[in-house]
């Protein structure tokens, strides 16, 4: 068989968009919309940049290549590519983005009924884990599991909330604009996209897609692309509309949350402002569901990368991130999202410039001399942006402070810029290599 009932498609499309819609997806619209308050649509646009136009990208351009991140990174080489590959599985994997998934959904779905202490966090997050690993042991059954099984699930209860974001608001939108979001908005929310991580995730899930797409006998290489990106649409809808959901009950919301502190905070308050009991029931659901997919997606990913890129059995690797997730996972999500932004802020970059440079590759004669010095110079400012990010401002060259956007964390764009430029009229000069 090399089709897809239109049933399987619109199955793959959910699971797809599961796997994304995780911890960060829900927690930090709300805090943009807050923050932003009139200006909330502004912020909201550059946040879907980043959010949803980006990660859509890149599961494009994987399923151009094939799925897998080892075919985008090759004009970068096998050994530059491998290592950016396992810098990015094991920050959306273990390190990062796991852990958080179940502090994010015990803080927000089963605090308000066990407590924040640290032997209800334990119990849950064994117990999450335990699930988590119950559904990544039979890869080829995800598409089932997650797709046709939980989400529907989780699209009933985001339903839900969503549309008590938008018909049963709290209040109209603030008119306070915190001071980060006064002058430039748009950036601003550009960089809050970064932390939902769904970039680096696209790179990770590229391969889990492609793999339940052929599990179920799609075995020719267009077809796979195709339905990939069929995919990818489906999720990105879904993805934007949550997102303008949850931007909207922040920016209503200033008048019973002033005080939050973050997206949790606010969520938790108009839930119980609006729903009482029974919200937080409902918000329990959604948070726990939403965050389990995305887990199932992030250890899948890194079991199949690591078996493929090393040999490792795959039941081994998913064992092992498991168990290492949930003793991360008992840190608190404070210290994870700390220790998170300034490696975020180094990563982004690389991905997002791979990204761009591989869906252009048509215009390169000869992709290494392009790729290979447009990486190095955004690995370079970007790894100086994730230390200024770190606190480590004193250590760096006064004159990064003073490259444009440098205050939103973009200062490596323009060096970015100028690199491709001379290395792209460079590649042209020289034409194609000679066979």
């Amino acid at each position: 068989m090399n089709h897809l009932k239109t049933a399987d498609v619109l199955g793959l499309g959910f699971m797809t968009f599961a796997l994304f819609l995780g911890a960060g997806n829900i927690i930090f619209p709300p805090s943009v919309g807050m923050a932003a308050g009139a200006s909330v649509w502004s912020a909201a646009l550059g946040f879907l940049l980043t959010a949803v136009g980006l990660p859509l990208l890149t599961v494009v351009a994987l399923a151009r290549v094939g799925g897998g991140m080892a075919r985008l990174t090759a004009p970068l080489g096998r050994r530059v590519g491998l290592v950016f590959a396992v810098a990015v599985y094991l920050a959306i994997g273990p390190l990062f983005a796991t852990p958080r998934t179940a502090v994010v959904s015990f803080e927000m779905g089963m605090a308000a009924f066990t407590g924040n202490a640290p032997l209800p966090l334990g119990l849950y997050t064994l117990a999450y884990f335990a699930a988590v690993l119950f559904l990544v042991l039979n890869p080829g059954r995800l598409l089932e599991r997650v797709g046709k099984l939980i989400t529907p699930v989780l699209i009933v209860g985001l339903l839900l909330l969503g549309g008590a974001a938008v018909f049963a608001p709290a209040g109209e939108v603030g008119s306070s604009i915190a001071p980060a979001y006064q002058q430039a908005p748009l950036l601003q929310g550009f960089l809050q996209g970064y932390l939902t991580m769904d970039t680096l995730g696209a790179l990770v899930f590229g391969i889990v897609i492609a793999t339940a797409i052929r599990d179920h006998g799609v075995d020719m290489a267009h077809r796979v692309t195709r339905y990939s990106i069929m995919a990818a649409l489906i999720a990105a809808t879904g993805l934007a509309l949550v997102y303008l959901a949850l931007f909207r009950l922040g920016a209503t919301s200033q008048g019973i949350a002033a005080d939050a502190q973050n997206g949790v905070q606010i969520l938790t308050t108009y839930v119980q402002h609006t729903f009482g009991m029974p919200g937080e029931l409902l918000l329990a659901l959604v948070i726990t569901l939403a965050c389990l997919t995305t887990a199932v997606g992030l250890i899948a990913a890194c079991g199949e990368f690591f078996r493929s890129q090393f040999g490792l059995p795959y039941r081994t690797v998913v064992v092992l991130a498991s168990v290492f997730s949930l003793l991360l996972a008992n840190q608190g999500l404070t210290q994870l999202i700390s220790v998170s932004l300034p490696v975020l802020v180094s990563l982004y970059p690389l991905a997002i410039v791979l990204v761009l440079l591989s869906l252009a590759d048509r215009l390169w004669c000869h992709p290494p001399r392009v790729f290979v010095p447009v990486m190095a110079v955004t690995l370079l400012f970007g790894a100086s942006d994730g230390l200024v990010a770190a606190g480590f401002t004193a250590a760096m060259p006064a004159f990064l402070a003073r490259l444009p956007l440098a205050e939103y964390s973009l200062g490596w764009l323009l060096p970015v810029l100028v690199t491709l430029l001379v290395v792209a009229v460079i590649d042209r000069a020289k034409g194609r290599p000679q066979a």
